[in-house]
């Protein structure tokens, strides 16, 4: 059986904190998540300017492989890998704080990995959820949501709703629309990248030491 990869680009010495990129997929496939897939290419553009503006505050920027590029139902692989890459983190660096940031389905992974106890933040950009998601995994975290009002993949309704049951629930969480963009992000890239390079700085500003 295949098994995740946690890359760290360029990490700085000391590590500080982590900015965990968790990318999209399919909701069932047992094909291998390869880097090459379009998935995963779509994270690297928001991996630069937070190694740029992050690297002096100790922030490195990891990118979690998966094993699978679906969810696959009950299996939830997304969601085994990332918290082998949780795991995996401790391990490297020790407990420093760490912002998760998913797109599409990663968005849905990062939600739900939110209890780690290493997790400070999340960015969730287009992220795909359903009404059954649990929003208690945000409690005591900071989110941030965003989706493209031209999303017809998935449900910029139900990334709204999600953020209004997380705050009704106590959750600091914050819902952005990016006007003009659909899912693929590749309309207003620069917008997209801004909002989650500010939210992820000032998530770990008040925590790293």
């Amino acid at each position: 059986m295949s098994q995740p990869t946690l890359t760290d680009l360029s990490p700085p010495d000391p590590v500080r904190a982590v900015a965990l990129l968790l990318h999209g997929g399919r909701e069932n496939s047992h094909a291998a998540a390869l880097p090459s897939n379009l998935a995963a290419r779509r994270m690297r553009p928001f991996a630069r300017p937070l190694r740029r503006r992050g690297a002096p505050q100790g922030l490195v920027v990891s990118i979690l492989g998966y094993r699978y590029r679906g969810w696959n139902g009950a299996e939830e692989s997304p969601v085994v890998d990332a918290r082998w890459a949780l795991d995996e983190v401790r391990r490297r660096h020790g407990g420093v704080p760490v912002v998760l940031i998913g797109h599409s389905m990663g968005g849905r992974v990062a939600l739900r990995v939110a209890d780690d106890s290493s997790v400070v933040g999340v960015v969730a950009l287009a992220p795909w959820l359903t009404p059954n998601d649990e929003v208690a995994p945000l409690v005591g975290k900071r989110t941030l949501i965003a989706h493209g009002n031209l999303d017809f993949v998935t449900s910029p309704r139900a990334s709204r709703m999600f953020a209004e049951r997380a705050a009704a629930a106590g959750a600091d969480v914050r819902y952005e629309v990016i006007r003009g963009d659909s899912h693929a992000m590749v309309l207003r890239p620069l917008a997209w990248s801004r909002l989650t390079t500010r939210a992820t700085l000032d998530f770990l500003g008040r925590v790293i030491q």
